[in-house]
């Protein structure tokens, strides 16, 4: 692939608690748009963010729809990367075993299944966050 027909790089920040607000459902919502157009997408999780990830999600008395399951659903898109913040989660005093548990089928490998999360400190998601082409945030 040359230069100019490479994948841009879409990174979709998470910021926001999963329910209360439109700006989850919406990020979900752009991050599938753009993987359908093959684009290059990663997602980071920070702040209350990281509570979109939170396995056994249950959306009843929020008035709005669960929509936590869509996320295990992104490998089948080619959204493999979704970076965690390290911090963000002490803060709350979770750990990467309390989110849910998100893959997708490496064809390299035979179809076997690899995590899609990713956990990061600040400044490695600095870094990432410094290489992409376009970042949008939630």
């Amino acid at each position: 692939m040359s230069d100019e027909q490479q994948k841009k790089k879409f990174f979709y920040l998470n910021r926001k608690a999963p329910y209360g607000t439109i700006y989850a459902l919406e990020s979900l919502e752009v991050v599938l748009i753009g993987a359908a157009f093959e684009q290059d997408v990663s997602l980071a999780f920070v702040d209350d963010g990281v509570f979109q990830l939170m396995d056994n999600q249950d959306a009843a008395g929020t008035g709005m729809k669960g929509f936590s399951k869509i996320y295990r659903a992104l490998g089948d898109y080619e959204v493999r990367k979704l970076y965690v913040e390290k911090e963000s989660l002490e803060t709350r005093g979770l750990s990467v075993e309390d989110l849910m548990p998100i893959t997708y089928e490496d064809e390299d490998e035979d179809y076997a299944e690899k995590p899609s999360i990713i956990l990061v400190d600040k400044s490695e998601l600095a870094k990432i966050i410094a290489d992409q082409d376009v970042v949008m945030s939630f």
